[in-house]
């Protein structure tokens, strides 16, 4: 019998990412993976690690909420940071079960500033990416990550590593547990 999966998304970068990541730490399961657009309650474009990390909790617990018949519940929100004059993007990842959590964070990389300054203007990445390199709605293909790499890591790439890490507790359930109360 396979497992509902409830991916807080209908992007298919992050329902893809999420199936990826599943396949890879539970290769003896089945799933059945959904994507479902909820908001994630933070603004269009995440400009803080605290915000970012807000947005991917905000959207897995509306999935939740919104579904509570799955087995698990997948939040995914990209974001930027500035430190300096410098600007990052990364993504949270957020999986829920019933009875536990886990919890990731993707690799961070450099914005150009040509990009960046379109974001300082309130411009979402995505969409700066699209003006800067003539693309397409690129967040729902390669990405920034992909844009930048030249393809060799696309935003699903970008993304996988994270969904397996979040799924730590989940395969070391025995491990994550809390002792009782004595």
């Amino acid at each position: 019998m396979s497992k509902k999966i409830i991916v807080a998304s209908q992007n298919p970068v992050k329902i893809k990412a999420a199936h990826s990541g599943f396949a890879q730490m539970m290769p003896e399961s089945t799933f059945e993976f959904v994507g479902l657009s909820v908001p994630s309650g933070v603004s269009d474009q995440p400009i803080t690690d605290i915000e970012t990390y807000q947005g991917a909790e905000n959207r897995v617990l509306k999935a939740k909420e919104e579904n509570p018949d799955a087995s698990f519940w997948v939040g995914i929100e990209g974001g930027i940071e500035e430190k300096g004059s410098e600007m990052y993007a990364f993504a949270w990842i957020v999986i829920l079960s019933l009875h536990q959590k886990g919890i990731s964070r993707t690799a961070t990389f450099q914005i150009p500033p040509k990009i960046a300054s379109l974001i300082r203007e309130g411009v979402e990445l995505g969409k700066a990416d699209d003006i800067v390199f003539g693309h397409t709605n690129s967040k729902h293909h390669l990405g920034s990550v992909g844009i930048l790499t030249k393809g060799l890591i696309d935003r699903m790439q970008l993304y996988t590593p994270a969904v397996c890490f979040a799924l730590i507790p989940f395969v070391n359930a025995d491990l994550f547990l809390e002792e009782e109360s004595k």
